[in-house]
């Protein structure tokens, strides 16, 4: 009933191609189910191949099936083809799918369509301890396995235990665990065309398996429904949002979000008329006052016109974090355009990972050319640096920790691992296409974008010396955990939801509102930055620049200790595979939000700076 290890590496090196979905069936026509990957429902990144267990990789014959037939009473009815399909074949992947860890294998279940069976043998077959051991861990652990007919998806558990406390249970000697060889398919068509897929598992039919010491003969099985389905096809995966299968709790949370909107709008309007009104006041005052009088003035932002565009230390690195900044911001918001416009499809698995990962590449340009041109408007002459640094700055960090997941991942003999066509694939993309378009960005801004900085004020020798005695609620570290805390509070509510789609098995589909999350949470970036500047502006402190990208960005530090909060309190993931994908790919999205709002934050805080300063008159 198993093929061997040698059979089975020899099929896995050979590919078949998928069966295209809306596929147009005769009655009778083969149905190919194709199997994917087992694994913990709270671990949804630590999957396995299917035929890591112990599954049947051949059909039984029909001598066999009408000799079990015989045994168990049971009348085999309808039409069933004996074609012996081979398992274990993998099928060709797209791109996306290798990001998420599929491992499409065809199996050897025999179904056609519109024959309905009530039931089939799929093999017969006896589980050594070894492997009755490996089902039993696995159903202890809550193991579920994925299939897909075309390209719906269908899920259902290895088998179950006979009391949720399984540990406690056990040392008692009282807890069972049951297999579930039996499956029964529920395929629903319209027009010939397949629109929905179920299966389900018969608990009548389950098999102990508590006792691991010794063999046990095990039949396993399978049925066959078809049934006429309203549900048009370019519809057929709008089901899949309420499938039983996934948490319930997953509701639409309109309320909730248009409160977050309209406290966050009304914070908003309540900073801009205070900021307004103060400056109004200040341009009144200063521009009665003669140099004389100027020259008395004991405090404010104007006395430090001379060094308030003094530019930066480390201006290769800010420039390109800047641009980095901007090409992620772009990428952002291209992409939420493209999954509202139905151009990149939200449903088909990883093509919102393959989405970013191209997007990313094909407009590094944006990158390179905004880096460039402010590195050269603060006067500085290494622009190849600044250009190699902004095309490294944030693909760095990721390989870092593909690196490491990708190695535990390995270790664990994990279908998370990335195959390497797709790490091949990657790293050509970045080579030929990343890099070069941010080299032509750069060349682009050094060639064509102007020079000049344009500050309206002149820029002393000398640097003014900053007062250093300053209350405790206007100093550094209270200005970061503002600027972070308050536009935190404009995604928390979403943020949940997001980490459940991303960590879990829900299926987002409200990106409206999460394209208007994000601009909600570009504008009170902005705003919470320009005001916290103007207040350090007040102080005398001319170090404007990075403190600006700095508060911009800590909204990417508080989304990433949010993530602690959701990992222990939210979400029921273990073990060392899983908390490195989690922790690792959390950082490096923390560390993207870090650098689009700081960037947002810098180019906002930029135009008020120079705005204030050309409203007054400067010597």
């Amino acid at each position: 009933a198993f093929a061997s290890v040698s059979e089975a590496k020899t099929s896995s090196w050979t590919k078949i191609k998928r069966v295209k979905a809306g596929k147009i069936y005769k009655p009778h026509d083969g149905v190919d189910i194709v199997v994917n990957k087992v694994g913990p429902f709270n671990n949804p990144t630590e999957t396995y191949r299917y035929y890591s267990l112990p599954f049947c990789q051949s059909h039984a014959t029909p001598e066999e099936e009408d000799e079990v037939a015989e045994e168990e009473n049971v009348q085999i009815s309808g039409h069933h083809p004996h074609d012996q399909r081979e398992a274990a074949i993998r099928h060709k992947l797209r791109i996306g799918e290798s990001f998420v860890g599929d491992r499409r294998e065809s199996s050897p279940y025999e179904i056609t369509f519109e024959d309905s069976v009530d039931w089939r043998l799929l093999c017969k077959t006896i589980l050594e301890p070894k492997q009755l051991e490996k089902l039993k861990k696995a159903i202890t652990n809550n193991y579920f396995f994925e299939m897909f007919v075309e390209d719906l998806p269908m899920w259902g558990y290895i088998g179950d235990t006979s009391d949720e406390d399984f540990i406690v249970n056990e040392v008692e000697g009282s807890a069972k665990v049951f297999l579930f060889p039996h499956l029964h398919f529920y395929l629903g068509h319209n027009k010939n065309r397949i629109v929905s897929a179920k299966v389900t598992t018969d608990m009548d039919r389950r098999v102990d398996i508590t006792d691991t010491s010794k063999s046990i003969p095990v039949q396993f099985s399978y049925s066959v429904e078809w049934v006429e389905d309203d549900l048009e096809w370019k519809h057929r995966m709008t089901r899949y949002v309420e499938s039983r299968f996934l948490p319930s709790s997953f509701e639409i949370h309109w309320l909730s979000i248009i409160n977050s909107f309209v406290l966050v709008l009304l914070l908003t309007a309540f900073l801009t008329i205070i900021l307004l009104r103060v400056l109004k006041n200040d341009f009144s005052r200063y521009m009665e006052l003669d140099d004389e009088a100027m020259d008395e003035e004991e405090s404010g932002w104007k006395l430090i016109h001379g060094d308030v565009f003094r530019f930066p230390e480390h201006t290769t690195i800010f420039c390109a974090s800047v641009g980095t900044g901007n090409q992620l911001i772009c990428v952002t918001f291209a992409h939420l355009a493209l999954a509202l416009g139905g151009l990149i499809s939200t449903n088909r698995r990883g093509s919102i990972l393959a989405g970013i990962v191209i997007l990313y590449c094909l407009l590094s340009c944006i990158g390179g050319y905004t880096s460039v041109r402010l590195y050269r408007q603060m006067n500085g002459k290494l622009w190849v640096r600044c250009i190699l640094l902004t095309a490294t700055l944030f693909p760095a960090p990721v390989a870092a920790v593909f690196m490491w997941v990708n190695s535990v991942a390995l270790a664990h003999g994990s279908t998370s691992a990335l195959p390497f066509t797709a790490v091949l694939t990657v790293t050509a993309l970045y080579a030929f296409l990343c890099v070069p378009l941010t080299v032509l960005g750069g060349i682009m801004a050094k060639n064509y974008a102007s020079a000049e900085f344009d500050a309206p004020t002149r820029t002393t020798k000398v640097a003014r010396e900053i007062p250093t005695e300053i209350p405790w609620y206007r100093g550094r570290y209270f200005q970061v955990l503002i600027a972070g805390f308050l536009p935190f509070t404009a995604i928390y509510i979403e943020l949940h939801y997001i980490f459940a789609s991303m960590w879990g098995h829900q299926i987002y589909t409200l990106f409206g509102i999460l394209l208007l999350a994000f601009i909600l949470l570009v504008i009170v970036t902005a705003f919470i930055t320009v005001a916290l500047l103007y207040f350090q502006l007040a102080r005398e402190d001319h170090r404007w620049w990075w403190a600006s990208f700095v508060n911009g960005g800590m909204t990417g530090f508080l989304i990433y200790l949010y993530s602690f909060y959701y990992y222990y309190h939210r979400s029921g993931m273990t073990g060392i595979l899983q908390t490195s994908f989690y922790f690792g790919y959390m950082a490096v999205i923390s560390f993207a939000f870090f650098l689009m709002l700081g960037a947002a934050a810098f180019q906002f805080s930029l135009i008020f700076v120079k705005y204030i300063y050309s409203r007054v008159k400067c010597d």
